[in-house]
């Protein structure tokens, strides 16, 4: 019952739609929550014990977060001032603690289950001589661990920084944790977020199902008809790599990235339009990224919410932390402003680039796909007062198209390169990739008809190239407007049936689906 097939939006959000609108207003909530439960039980029968166990202890720690807060509240005002500070000193000392333990606890769980036989093979490894030092557990993975882990963490800081109220009712909070349109793939949402729209009950409504649903066939379309057309080719690159050199690599690592921003963007077009026709608004997680100018940028634009939560919970917890705030003041005074702020921005964005490469998987080709963003956003920032220099020089404006265009492409091989390595089955796989990318280079190898032997036949790459030209429009009218069903909505009515009649039948048609084709598993949904 993946997003992308029928069981789900023809059978399970329907029915979802007709029990949530019937039932009482308060109790509307819980009709999403029995939902939520099915959902991830289709997946396994223990779905719900895991998700539960998280939600149990976040529910815990705000809870009594909730209690400490109250307390110091209604004692202050029986005390002196002197007293009053000492007394709320020692109580956010309490609330620091209970937080701590919360967040430990929760983010134990995920680093116990996904990561511990990956600790334990490189202890091994370490040991040297045979020896095993660790054993290896048959570890089950629950579905959507990752994302629900930081939500739930999200949730407990957020009460710890008087963000938010702690949720009274546990299954409310079990529910934003298991949301079943988010639960596999994202997107990360903040409790502040949606708390409201999630318990709140509102009616369905025509503009929220009309442009909901063709949302979520949009990204169907983005899904079925590209990104599993391009997974037989991407397949037959990266498993057999070593059979390939040159140009042939270099085509892996763009078809690649195509074919993972077709199929998780699409994705998560199917989960905000699903929440959308509830009147549930998630963040965006995607902003047309293949439009920015630097890595950075790049990451401003793409998987979003996992950036926001880094940025969030990670960067600038250590931003603002003591040590970082004395290395600015003995840096101010001893190497400079430029040396000193690069210092900062390192100390900072390590964290968080080992952080989001081991979030991924565990394994070191993703832990060096951190470090390597880790190192070409440092160098970005480091190198920005001479690029800024060189274009004042030579009086360059930062908006001239052409300028834009060549920081774009140089952007472009960032990506790829780094994709590279983010879908080689090992580290060493990913270097000899790399490194065979510069053998026999010839761009008209790709012209000579070999693609065609690899499971797409013309008529496949017609339509792939089709599609995409279709999408790029798209994105350009969605960076224009940021709310691209809104803008529809706006139009004509033919021409509002003209595009939904014309995504429908491309789905239909195109899509790559039934007897004779193989099922492609939803990528990000293993992370």
């Amino acid at each position: 019952m993946a997003y992308y097939k029928i069981g789900y939006f023809l059978l399970l959000l329907p029915i979802t739609l007709i029990m949530y609108q019937i039932a009482p207003k308060k109790l509307r909530w819980f009709t999403l929550f029995i939902s939520s439960v099915v959902f991830g039980s289709y997946f396994s029968k223990k779905f719900i014990f895991y998700v539960a166990i998280t939600a149990a202890i976040a529910y815990a720690a705000a809870f009594l977060l909730d209690i400490i807060k109250t307390k110091t509240k209604k004692k202050q005002k029986e005390l002196e001032k002197e007293e009053r500070k000492l007394y709320k000193k020692k109580q956010k000392k309490l609330e620091k603690l209970v937080c701590v333990c919360g967040v430990l606890i929760v983010l134990g769980i995920l680093l116990y289950l996904k990561y511990y036989n990956f600790f334990a093979e490189n202890v091994n490894n370490l040991a040297g001589n045979g020896r095993t030092l660790l054993r290896f557990k048959q570890l089950v993975l629950p579905l959507g661990i990752s994302f629900y882990t930081m939500q739930a963490i999200g949730y407990v800081v957020d009460v710890y920084w008087d963000k938010t109220k702690a949720q009274k009712n546990p299954l409310k909070l079990l529910l934003f944790l298991s949301f079943f349109p988010t639960i596999m793939e994202g997107p990360i949402a903040a409790y502040t977020d949606v708390n409201e729209k999630l318990y709140a009950g509102e009616a369905l409504s025509i503009d929220n199902l009309a442009q909901g649903y063709i949302r979520v066939f949009w990204g169907v379309f983005k899904k079925l008809v590209i990104a599993d057309r391009l997974y037989v080719i991407v397949t037959e690159l990266f498993d057999n790599a070593g059979n390939y050199h040159g140009a042939y690599i270099a085509a892996a690592s763009i078809i690649y990235t195509i074919q993972l921003y077709m199929e998780f963007s699409g994705c998560i077009d199917i989960v905000i339009g699903s929440a959308k026709m509830f009147g549930i608004k998630l963040p965006e997680n995607f902003r047309q990224p293949f439009l920015a100018k630097d890595a950075s940028e790049f990451w401003r634009r793409w998987h979003i919410s996992l950036g926001v939560w880094f940025k969030t919970y990670i960067f600038y917890p250590v931003a603002m932390s003591k040590p970082v705030k004395k290395w600015t003041k003995y840096g101010a005074k001893h190497v400079g402003k430029y040396v000193t702020r690069l210092v900062e921005l390192a100390i900072a964005l390590l964290p968080v680039w080992l952080a989001n490469g081991l979030w991924h998987g565990a394994a070191w080709s993703y832990i060096c796909y951190g470090i390597y963003y880790f190192v070409v956003i440092l160098m970005e920032s480091a190198l920005e007062p001479v690029r800024t220099k060189v274009v004042k020089c030579f009086k360059i404006s930062d908006e001239t198209s052409w300028y834009k265009w060549l920081r774009r492409v140089k952007t472009w091989l960032i990506i790829f390169t780094g994709e590279l390595f983010f879908r080689a089955e090992t580290l060493k796989i990913g270097i000899n990739m790399f490194k065979s990318m510069f053998d026999r280079f010839s761009v008209s190898e790709l012209f000579n008809g070999s693609f065609l032997n690899m499971g797409l036949d013309r008529l496949d790459w017609w339509v792939v190239a089709l599609c995409m030209i279709v999408v790029i429009i798209v994105g350009a009218l969605r960076e224009k407007h940021e709310d691209f069903g809104v803008w529809l909505a706006e139009r004509k009515l033919a021409i509002r049936w003209f595009v939904y009649i014309a995504l429908i039948v491309g789905v239909i048609l195109l899509g790559v689906y039934g007897p004779g084709h193989e099922e492609v598993d939803l990528i990000y949904a293993g992370f």
